[in-house]
């Protein structure tokens, strides 16, 4: 099971590449259905409806981030069980895996249409958009238990080494959800709902073809139909892994829509202008987040098979690589952030423009917090202590919480460009100390285990 996948040996800084660069295409891919939405949104609907779709942004990432912060958790397991070559483990955790993906997501569907409306009241979205950003977002949560499930069996896939499968599904949702794009908004005239539709189908075809390789193609993974039926036990050890995930991403958004109602009193040029450079902003985003997701299966991997040893002295060299590649990123969110934030309008709009500028400059000036932050917080699930990212998520909560109500009344805009850069310095500190006792605790074990593979 462990030989064609495995990242158990060889060159670790050359596994982890070779498997975030399939990791890196499939998030720019996903991330694609919400870029193609807002570009298209822009151009041809309207600057409102541009902000009616960013204005979402916060809301969205409290519920579906929710969401999707739990089958980060249930897939921790599998690699772990891949690690140590358990191959009816491995199944029976991913089968759970699934049953219960999608039965939360049902649940939330639910919860996501009652509450939906009243936080877009609560931060405060302008009246003149406020409908459309309603419509917007209600139709995507009908997704919701879809887009669990294609997280899941991303995630399911990538525990087990394979990462370049979930890319093409998401070469083949993207391309259906741009032309669907076009249709529907350009050429139905269906507005904002239109393009809220096309990415709503996108997902389902994303997660059909996902579900069809787990189920029927992938040989270390062995399920049937009737090992669907959800266990009790492992279900409640995979939410424990899940929740503290969720709950990361439940305090992070609270921050943002916290900083939201913020922007949102700037006016609706800014809010347009602050959606589309923190769209630019995810892209550049993209291979640091990568380098974290693959990090997770390498050491989750490598701490089912007991490679201690492995895991410490790679983890400084991702580190320092990750370091490097955040530099990179932000001399390129330097160069492309402006030209690409053209692209979100029919017409150059100065205000919406300075407004974007100014957030892009101050992001570009701080991206190494947040290399710090992917590396240690995915090297601390793959170990399987979900619980760091509750904390990590605490500090990301009170460095927004702070500069949207302390610092942007004394210092306007500017401090609301710098809320991001807060929130990773605040959560990179936890992380980084809790790791260091982890390591020294795994230095202890490593005199232990004869079969420690040198890296």
């Amino acid at each position: 099971m462990k030989k064609q996948n495995s990242m158990l040996t060889g060159s670790p800084i050359k596994s982890i590449i070779t498997f975030a660069l399939p990791i890196m295409f499939s998030s720019l891919l996903q991330y694609n259905y919400t870029l193609v939405d807002n570009i298209i949104v822009g151009r041809y609907i309207s600057t409102d409806a541009l902000a009616a779709a960013g204005s979402v942004g916060p809301i969205n990432s409290f519920i579906i981030g929710t969401a999707l912060g739990l089958t980060s958790g249930f897939s921790i397991p599998v690699a772990h069980a891949f690690g140590a070559g358990d191959r009816k483990k491995l199944s029976k955790y991913a089968a759970n895996s699934i049953s219960l993906a999608f039965l939360i997501g049902v649940v939330i569907v639910v919860v996501a249409h009652i509450i939906s409306d009243p936080l877009l009241k609560l931060i405060g979205t302008d009246e003149d958009i406020i409908g459309m950003s309603s419509a917007y977002v209600n139709i995507l949560y009908y997704g919701v238990p879809i887009q669990m499930l294609s997280n899941n069996f991303t995630a399911l896939a990538r525990a087990v080494g394979e990462s370049k499968k979930p890319l093409y599904f998401f070469c083949v949702s993207v391309v259906v959800n741009f032309v669907l794009d076009l249709l529907f908004v350009k050429e139905f005239g269906w507005g904002i709902e239109g393009a809220a539709l096309a990415t709503l189908i996108s997902y389902g075809v994303a997660c059909s073809l996902g579900a069809v390789y787990i189920m029927r193609f992938n040989k270390d993974i062995d399920l049937h139909l009737s090992s669907l039926k959800p266990d009790l036990r492992i279900s409640f050890e995979q939410i424990k892994l899940g929740i503290p995930v969720s709950l990361q991403f439940t305090m992070t958004s609270i921050g943002s829509m916290c900083l939201q109602s913020v922007v949102n009193s700037f006016g609706k040029e800014i809010v347009a202008g602050f959606t589309a450079a923190a769209r630019v902003e995810n892209l550049t985003n993209l291979p640091m987040s990568a380098l974290g997701v693959a990090t997770q299966t390498f050491v989750g991997q490598n701490y089912g098979s007991k490679n201690y040893n492995r895991i410490i002295r790679s983890v400084k060299k991702i580190f320092l690589l990750n370091l490097a590649v955040s530099v990179l990123m932000s001399l390129t969110l330097y160069t492309i952030g402006e030209p690409m934030v053209k692209l979100f309008m029919d017409e150059i709009n100065t205000e919406m423009l300075l407004g974007a500028k100014r957030y892009i400059l101050a992001i570009a000036q701080c991206y190494s917090g947040v290399a710090v932050l992917f590396v240690m917080r995915n090297t601390l699930q793959g170990l399987g202590f979900t619980y760091s990212n509750s904390i990590a998520g605490i500090g990301e909560f009170f460095g927004r919480l702070s500069v949207a109500f302390i610092l942007t009344p004394m210092l306007g805009f500017d401090a609301v460009c710098y809320a991001g850069p807060a929130a990773w310095f605040l959560a990179d500190i936890p992380l980084i100390i809790i790791y260091l006792i982890k390591q020294r605790k795994f230095k202890k074990l490593i005199p232990q285990n004869s079969e420690q593979i040198a890296v």
